[in-house]
């Protein structure tokens, strides 16, 4: 497994460990619970899984030209490692109300599935190519994917900490 997705993988572990339904479930008004987190990363991972699946059912990258607001956004994302607040999810990516009780092993399932798929499509069209878009971001090759999970996951893991220290 990517050092990086083992990384994510591992700091959603510790923030979650010894964490019960409840204390999942639970969040302020207006916020979501850290299950709900959960979910929301589970379904960027299964988000990059999908493209990586569309990349290879067609046996090429699928990313588009790069614009300067691209080039901006992965400048600050990926190479600051910074993940700017308040920014609204993307519609696909919003939770959706799945069961608390699957979240946890749901989110390292996609993980796993996520990283077989991103070495996949290494292999196939190499490192540095722009494997596809993504919807803020713009075009991403395989390590930039692998970055900007690990610096959404982070974002969000601080949030499941904070959500921990309140119940």
């Amino acid at each position: 497994m990517d050092l990086l997705l083992q990384e994510i993988r591992d700091s959603i572990q510790a923030a979650t460990r010894g964490m019960s339904m409840e204390q999942l479930a639970w969040h302020p008004e207006g916020k979501w619970s850290a299950a709900e987190i959960l979910e929301h990363l589970s379904l960027t991972y299964s988000g990059t899984r999908a493209g990586c699946e569309r990349c290879l059912k067609e046996d090429k990258p699928l990313a588009r030209s790069r614009r300067l607001r691209d080039r901006l956004a992965t400048l600050i994302v990926i190479n600051f490692s910074h993940m700017p607040e308040g920014r609204k999810s993307p519609a696909a990516v919003l939770p959706k109300g799945a069961p608390v009780e699957n979240m946890l092993a749901e989110t390292d399932r996609k993980i796993v599935a996520m990283d077989e798929l991103l070495r996949t499509c290494e292999k196939r069209f190499g490192g540095r190519v722009k494997l596809m878009d993504h919807p803020i971001l713009g075009p991403l090759n395989v390590q930039q994917w692998r970055k900007f999970h690990w610096v959404h996951a982070r974002h969000h893991v601080k949030q499941i900490e904070g959500l921990r220290q309140c119940v």
